[in-house]
């Protein structure tokens, strides 16, 4: 990612969190030691995704959950989350992390920023059918606890090949 780029999705997401910091937590953990508790969340997250385990996913996200998709637009909200993710990939898709694609980054005040590239997978329907997307997750630690916040999910298409 550019430096350019990567400045321009900082802002963003400063501008996203804004009025949120005030009165969280900030955290208490290093740069090496964070960028593992994240990489552990990412996967909890996407094992519970690939598996269709809604419980764990709503558990995993915030109820004013904000994600941003450059296909099918904005979505507010844990409840609205769920039925997509019911609708739209259960046993329909799953995700894997790129290797050697994720960065993470603190926040202060507020939690993490994760950024990286995925890929994913229609099962049934052969590697042809297998897209990447960048994306931005912003992860709130609130009372001891890492929440999915706000995502960012961009770039869509095919597999380079």
């Amino acid at each position: 990612m550019s430096k350019l780029r990567r400045a321009r999705v900082l802002v963003l997401l400063t501008v996203l969190v804004g009025t949120h910091v005030e009165g969280q937590s900030t955290p208490s953990v290093g740069p090496d030691s964070l960028a593992a508790t994240i990489t552990a969340q990412d996967k909890k997250l996407f094992e519970a995704y690939n598996h269709c385990d809604l419980k764990t996913l709503g558990n995993m996200v915030t109820d004013d959950l904000e994600f941003y998709h450059d296909r099918t637009g904005l979505a507010v909200g844990k409840p609205v989350f769920i039925e997509s993710i019911r609708n739209n990939i259960c046993g329909k898709v799953t995700r894997d992390l790129v290797p050697g694609s994720m960065e993470v980054y603190p926040l202060a005040g507020y939690g993490a920023v994760q950024m990286g590239t995925h890929r994913f997978h229609h099962p049934g329907m052969g590697e042809e059918n297998a897209g990447e997307a960048k994306f931005v997750v912003l992860w709130q630690l609130k009372d001891g606890v890492w929440k999915v916040a706000r995502v960012i999910s961009y770039d869509h298409g095919a597999l380079a090949k």
